[in-house]
């Protein structure tokens, strides 16, 4: 059995998972990747495949093809691409290999959709031991070797309509960073390859036990079944208190019910906590009056969808930058006045900046508060659009200074439900305060399925009878997503006059 990078990396992670995905492939892929997850594994390839222009002319290696490559490296073939490399225990392919005359060895290249100045130090670590792995099997296969290069998106870079390659693409040398790792990476490749060659796997729990719910492996609830499905790892912000998770998983307590009132807990996982034990929602009155009372009619409730696209597919985009391609907004002229809708969806061929950015000018009234969930999502896309469209820059800013976001009421904690949690998405809030209205019966249930819709419709990967559905779907959704903040608002309106007449006596 021999172990590839990829369950390396996943081992890394968690070794329990990497012996699921190794021995038991039907639960580790029993949740299908979402369209998010595809989403990101076609923009990396995409971006791969781009990458390989800096280095013209080389031989693309078949899938698995360990003989070919030795074959080919032996004749020190300039460029290779998608090199496959095998030693008794382990396996990697490569990105790029380019031949250094002047080291007289390969330098490596690993081309990561990702963007530059994206400096987290977790994804510098990930990174270099991606790399280390590599050069450590390539070492072992006798292949020599010259320096290891990280090639990513400038994120610095802006696109005139076309793109240039070479201004696209950077280069960082991450030879002393990656071989400073080589005798950690060894062992850790040992160990990992020991795991996975194991018949049954190690004893439960994972060390995923130890993690908040964002951070677990995919197959937690498998390697971990007692565990319950709401439990202390769904405490808010518990991931950032690793001790305190400790403390209550060493102690047995697993069930967010459990969580004695003894327990030093921050004041939102205590709130959190007790709404669980209570089974109410605890409502903040004073924070949640202060919030409502903020909002200016007519009340704009407004949602955009966009597509992030990694490769700038219009002048003055960058790496990433989103496209912005429908919104939906629903206006409350006064209160008890029913809510009027306005969408905007663009499908046609071009950049859809100044359509987009004349109908929000024309659909938003021109004073009141503007509602969105999440609003830094919304006043970024107005930023960048403003930064590409300067003529419009005074209008954007204007409509950033009236944004409110609802979702503050949520995240911080002014009501807490028990079927929130611990979560702030809107998927979540909608169901527990207005089951009326629900995501379930539509064609699309979230965002990146929103975007990759939108974007198979303008690439013509769909016919038009298909397009023509996908746009109805496109606008159900959006339209339900501003519907959904309008109803909420209300049903908040509600708890604070409920308590308030409650508190009254």
């Amino acid at each position: 059995m021999k172990l590839s990078k990829t369950n390396y990396l996943v081992y890394r992670d968690c070794a329990h998972n990497a012996w699921m995905k190794v021995h038991r492939p039907d639960a580790y892929a029993a949740q299908p990747l979402s369209v998010f997850d595809q989403a990101i594994i076609e923009t990396g390839n995409d971006v791969d495949v781009r990458a390989r222009a800096l280095f013209p002319g080389g031989v693309l290696i078949r899938r698995g093809d360990a003989a070919g490559t030795a074959e080919l490296v032996a004749a020190r073939t300039s460029v290779l691409y998608q090199p496959v490399f095998e030693t008794e225990r382990y396996t990697t392919a490569c990105d790029i290999l380019a031949w250094n005359d002047a080291l007289q060895a390969y330098d490596l290249f690993e081309v990561k959709a990702s963007t530059s100045g994206d400096d987290r130090r977790a994804k510098y670590d990930l990174y270099a031991h991606d790399i280390a792995f590599q050069a450590l099997v390539l070492e072992a296969c006798g292949v020599p070797l010259g320096r290891l290069h990280l090639v990513r998106l400038n994120g610095a870079y802006v696109s005139d309509g076309t793109l240039d390659i070479a201004q696209l693409f950077t280069r960082e040398d991450f030879t002393e960073r990656a071989g400073a790792l080589f005798e950690a990476v060894r062992a850790e490749m040992d160990a990992a390859h020991d795991v996975i060659s194991l018949a049954e796997m190690p004893p439960a729990p994972c060390a995923c036990i130890y993690k908040g719910r964002s951070s677990q492996c995919t197959t937690f609830a498998t390697i971990n079944p007692g565990v319950p499905e709401y439990s202390v790892h769904d405490l808010t912000r518990i991931g950032a208190s690793p001790k305190k998770l400790r403390a209550l998983v060493d102690d047995g307590i697993l069930d967010i019910r459990e969580v004695p009132a003894s327990f030093e807990l921050t004041v939102p996982q205590r709130h959190q906590v007790e709404a669980v034990q209570r089974r109410q929602p605890y409502v903040d009155l004073a924070p949640l009056g202060a919030f409502l009372a903020d909002i200016r009619y007519p009340v704009a409730f407004l949602d955009y969808e966009t597509y992030p696209c990694a490769l700038p597919r219009f002048a003055r985009y960058s790496p990433f930058n989103h496209v912005p391609f429908q919104f939906s907004l629903h206006t409350v002229e006064a209160p008890g006045a029913a809510p009027v809708h306005r969408e905007f969806l663009f499908t046609e061929k071009g950049c859809p900046d100044q359509p987009f950015v004349d109908a929000l000018v024309a659909a938003l009234p021109a004073e009141g508060s503007i509602i969105a969930w999440n609003k830094p999502f919304e006043r970024g896309i107005n930023a960048k659009l403003a930064e590409r469209l300067p003529a419009d820059a005074a209008r954007l800013e204007a409509i950033n200074a009236r944004f409110i976001d609802l979702m503050d009421v949520f995240s911080e904690q002014m009501v807490v439900h028990p079927r929130f949690r611990g979560k702030t998405s809107i998927k979540w809030v909608l169901p527990a305060l207005v089951p009326k209205l629900s995501y379930k019966a539509l064609a699309i249930q979230e965002g990146a399925t929103a975007s990759e819709t939108w974007n198979a419709i303008v690439t013509g990967e769909l016919e038009p009878d298909q397009a023509d559905e996908a746009r109805r779907n496109l606008l159900a959704y959006c339209g339900l997503d501003s519907l959904a903040m309008v109803e909420i608002w209300r049903a908040l309106i509600d708890i604070q006059a409920a308590r308030e007449i409650r508190e009254a006596g």
